[in-house]
């Protein structure tokens, strides 16, 4: 097994003990990395009341360690503690490259895990590489409003940070032969003390916006040709138990929020079923769904470019096509005829 030293890390996520599927997708970016370098892949699991047994399941998809630091107060993520955490890990064992999901909580902690530890970081990234006879890591993130694709890197600080959108790569599967080495690291309690004061915790309203975790999405874009006409797409996602998506036109014309946005300038999705409803096909919209297991795409246009990237694609008016189609699911489901 190849030195910790210099090692390839990626941050796991957890919520009440729990690890998120974000954690894994990491991973499997990060074993590339690590291999191409030739060094170690460690998981680097900050929280609480995660078992032995899902960090092991670390280890089955890809990872050589995992280090975990455990602790009532990390139970919630709270930026200052977390980033100490962090903070004495890359001092202690001086990784090379870090990467963490484009989550809420990876877009806080890393900008603030670089500026502590003065080095750099680059967000959003769709790619990662490392370039030949440098061994330094090449980030690619959509700029100037995802017109242009950049590639980044840090030749002079180490470690590299990197914050990578969810759902742009599929977990490894797991292979029950690998093995690896836990290490469970103490908690220091005086970081709780430090910086910030803890009140309570506020749990997300129900009824939000999930994308990325979706199995299945409807999507609408500016062919719904109104804002009212959304209405179609609830409906038909609500029969689907589907949530909701929409092309950066339809938010740009308010017609529903951004939090529904899908594409480089919104979320990054991997259903295993995305129908996508008056979409014409951006380069940006189609960069944030080409992991998706089967798309559908229902478009008046026949040269659409959706209509090209799509398993099934229907040329047709949605506006006789979506009624119709909620019809027959209705029917088949039981409900009204």
């Amino acid at each position: 097994m190849s030195e910790t030293k210099n090692a390839v890390w990626t941050m796991a996520e957890q919520f009440e003990g729990r690890l998120k599927g974000v954690s894994f997708e990491l991973l499997s970016r990060g074993r590339k990395l690590a291999d191409k370098l030739g060094v170690s892949l460690v998981s680097i699991l900050i929280g609480d009341a995660v078992q032995d047994g899902d960090l092991e399941q670390l280890i089955k998809q890809g990872a050589d360690q995992v280090y975990a630091v455990q602790d009532p107060k990390l139970a919630y993520f709270v930026c200052e503690p977390y980033a100490m955490v962090l903070e004495k890990l890359i001092k202690d064992f001086q990784p090379s490259i870090i990467l963490a999901a484009a989550t809420s909580s990876g877009r806080t902690l890393m900008p603030y895990t670089a500026i502590r530890t003065h080095t750099g970081l680059t967000a959003d990234c769709t790619e990662l590489d490392i370039e030949e006879g440098t061994g330094n890591l090449l980030q690619t993130r959509p700029a100037i409003g995802g017109n242009i694709m950049a590639t980044i890197k840090t030749p002079d600080h180490r470690p590299q940070l990197a914050t990578v959108r969810p759902k742009s790569s599929r977990p490894l599967s797991a292979d029950s032969s690998r093995r690896g080495e836990i290490k469970h690291i103490p908690y220091d309690p005086s970081f709780a003390g430090k910086g910030v004061e803890i009140k309570g915790y506020r749990r997300e309203e129900a009824g939000g916006v999930h994308l990325e975790e979706a199995d299945v999405i409807v999507s609408g874009g500016k062919g719904l040709k109104k804002g009212e006409n959304f209405s179609l797409i609830h409906k038909l996602a609500g029969t689907l138990g589907a949530a909701v998506g929409a092309s950066r036109d339809a938010v740009d014309r308010a017609w529903i929020s951004y939090p529904h946005q899908i594409g480089l300038s919104g979320k990054t999705v991997s259903p295993k079923v995305y129908i996508a409803v008056g979409i014409s096909g951006a380069i940006q919209h189609l960069a944030g769904i080409k992991t998706s297991e089967t798309i559908v795409s229902i478009n008046i246009d026949p040269d659409a470019n959706l209509h090209k990237l799509a398993d099934l694609g229907i040329v047709g008016d949605a506006f006789q096509i979506i009624p119709e189609l909620q019809k027959r699911l209705e029917a088949r489901l039981g409900g009204k005829k």
